[in-house]
């Protein structure tokens, strides 16, 4: 049977110890707040560490990623790798002294209406057995992120292609593939990545383009692309910034449609705001695509034994596939309300609007505006908590705290 606990936080309980989690966290030590995170996983930024590819690097300038209070080391390059933001990331835990609940997964997350409390239910499997924890909480802060779950689509005939299948979280590297016929599936950022590590290991990658997708050249005029259009944006309106964008793209990278690319119809920086959509920032595998390296293909009709037919008839012979078709919140499996967040899990109000909601829930880092939004999510809330958790703790008389610590009892 498992034992069970029941905790009293004299602060907020934040869900999540990614980037996200842990700004709020540095934000709330400089006000002096005191809180609890809780991690599923068993360590901090569990994506980051377990979930990504070897060669993968940020994607936008080190400025731009950031977390409040602490910059990057100077002698790190403008585009660190994965492991300079891992070290990053630990340097920062460690600078605000932040120390996560590791291995503790959060169950449920309800409000109490008669109390104005939230009741957080988690397994706890740090110890030799696991056990049953409720923290009792005022203030509760969703930093799970946008890319909690693998998405993993349904393809007939997938079971019986006998061949390898991973999803991108779980490739590392090309090495394993050498010589072999790849088939990836997705063609963002991720997908795109994938299939220029596989080249550069020598397999031969065939990528799923189904729909259409904006590859923009990572820099321009020798500053990123991204710095770029947030440096128009100060003068010139949206839609006028995504012409000039596109006419620079074509300009740099020449007419990607011939080769099975097709651009969208909304340009890249309203479909980033409208859609989520993130345009491609293109590192080299552009290149391979216009030298057949990388080929293009359709979308998926279905699989057999070794092989895959597209949506236009023709057949290709494959031994593995990769599906680089993105993550999901995974909020609506554990938090029961339904003011904040949308059934997809992510909120409601668009940024700048989403990062609270009544009864002292807030969400950190749903923005899709990367680290540079989830940053402005976590300074919002901190400050936030910090400003009532001080009204509030000026007012409180001892006999209610004393009343309260005798909820942390083994029952």
């Amino acid at each position: 049977m498992l034992s069970r606990r029941c905790i009293w936080v004299n602060g907020p309980v934040i869900v999540g110890a990614g980037p996200s989690g842990l700004a709020v966290g540095a934000g709330l030590k400089n006000q002096g707040v005191p809180f609890i995170i809780l991690e599923r996983a068993d360590c901090i930024a569990s994506l980051w560490q377990k979930r990504t590819y070897d060669r993968l690097k940020l994607h936008l300038p080190k400025q731009y990623c950031q977390l409040p209070y602490f910059p990057f080391p100077d002698d790190f390059p403008e585009y660190p790798t994965k492991h300079q933001f891992i070290k990053y990331l630990e340097s920062y835990a460690k600078h605000f002294d932040i120390n996560p609940n590791f291995n503790e997964t959060v169950q449920s997350a309800k409000y109490d209406e008669t109390f104005g409390l939230w009741r957080v239910k988690t397994i706890s499997t740090g110890g030799p057995i696991p056990v049953e924890v409720e923290y009792i909480c005022r203030w509760l802060a969703v930093a799970t992120g946008e890319n909690a779950e693998k998405v993993v689509p349904e393809f007939e005939g997938l079971e019986d292609f006998g061949g390898h299948v991973t999803h991108a979280c779980d490739y590392k590297s090309g090495k394993s593939y050498f010589g072999e016929r790849v088939l990836v599936v997705g063609c963002g950022n991720s997908g795109m990545e994938v299939s220029l590590d596989l080249c550069n290991h020598n397999a031969n990658p065939s990528m799923v383009v189904r729909s259409s997708v904006h590859v923009l050249p990572r820099e321009v005029f020798g500053t990123s692309t991204f710095e770029f259009a947030v440096s128009l944006m100060k003068w010139l309106p949206l839609w006028l910034v995504d012409k000039i964008l596109i006419i620079l793209a074509y300009l740099i990278l020449g007419n990607i449609e011939k080769y099975g690319l097709k651009r969208p119809c909304l340009g890249p920086l309203e479909l980033k705001n409208t859609a989520g959509k993130t345009p491609v920032l293109d590192i080299g595998a552009l290149q391979k695509i216009k030298s057949g390296k990388i080929k293009i293909v359709p979308g998926i009709k279905k699989f057999s034994r070794g092989k895959v037919e597209l949506v236009n008839g023709q057949t290709l012979d494959i031994d593995s596939v990769i599906l680089a078709t993105g993550y999901r919140s995974n909020v609506p499996s554990w938090l029961k309300e339904n003011e904040l967040f949308s059934n997809d899990g992510v909120p409601k109000n668009p940024f700048p609007n989403g990062w609270k909601s009544k009864g002292g829930l807030y969400a950190v880092g749903f923005t899709r505006r990367g680290l540079s939004g989830a940053s402005l999510d976590a300074i919002s809330v901190a400050l936030d908590i910090a400003k009532t958790w001080k009204d509030e703790t000026k007012q409180k008389k001892k006999s209610v705290a004393a009343r309260h610590r005798r909820c942390i009892s083994h029952f």
